[in-house]
């Protein structure tokens, strides 16, 4: 299920940036074409109403931003200060890694929360009550967008959703890390598709020493394992 999950996780931002890029592609070619004095082809482009593209591009824009936000927890890439958390000992290190994973979980969870309240309060009820063929009573109907004209609380449903899901990705690795020592490590130099040298067996990938992330248990960083023998050995 957790990798049913991810797959659904990383279609649904690809098709998002993918479809949206294409779609202001046609929007700029349409309006760029339709200055054009070419008999036929101007008048047609005329013809053609893509008011609505605006609209369209900013909803998945956000889409993609709730959820690629909580693709970035799963995967690390969420860039972060944490000169004084790596300078810690092990077990305090520890320590404030996971309390600064559960406020993540906690403050994602209370937006979601919230979020979910706002879509529910905002059309949400009604419609669901529609959709049911229950009485809907006095309950708000909602508005809609301008040019699209879709009901507002399927565009702000981005908010809970991608909110909750976040929330469930610290939790995630949170538990990963209890359980292994072990944060999510991305490699910003690493391009998909691109072939890359392979490191000898005893390079450290994660020697980074960026302070860009935390430093987890289970990944040392240069220099960390020699000075711990020299201290134990002192």
């Amino acid at each position: 299920m957790l990798r049913l999950l991810d797959h659904l996780e990383e279609w649904l931002i690809t098709f998002l940036m993918g479809a949206a890029t294409l779609i202001i592609f046609v929007s700029v070619v349409h309006r760029y074409g339709s200055g054009l004095d070419i008999p036929l082809v101007q008048d047609w482009l005329l013809g053609l109403n893509l008011g609505w593209t605006q609209e369209l591009t900013i909803i998945m824009f956000v889409w993609m931003a709730k959820f690629g936000a909580a693709y970035g927890v799963r995967t690390g890439i969420h860039v972060g200060v944490d000169v004084l958390i790596n300078r810690l000992s092990e077990r305090n290190r520890a320590r404030f890694i996971i309390i600064g994973l559960a406020a993540g979980a906690l403050f994602t969870g209370i937006v979601g929360t919230l979020g979910a309240t706002f879509v529910f309060e905002n059309g949400a009820h009604y419609q669901i009550l529609t959709w049911l063929g229950m009485d809907t009573g006095d309950l708000y109907e909602g508005p809609t967008t301008p040019d699209l004209e879709w009901p507002t609380w399927m565009v702000y449903a981005a908010v809970p959703l991608g909110s909750y899901l976040m929330c469930f990705r610290f939790l995630q690795v949170m538990a990963g890390f209890i359980r292994t020592g072990e944060l999510p490590h991305h490699d910003h130099g690493h391009v998909d598709g691109i072939d890359e040298a392979h490191l000898p067996v005893d390079a450290n990938p994660y020697d980074m020493g960026d302070n860009l992330h935390p430093h987890d248990l289970r990944h040392r960083q240069m220099g960390e394992n020699g000075d711990e023998r020299q201290g134990d050995k002192q």
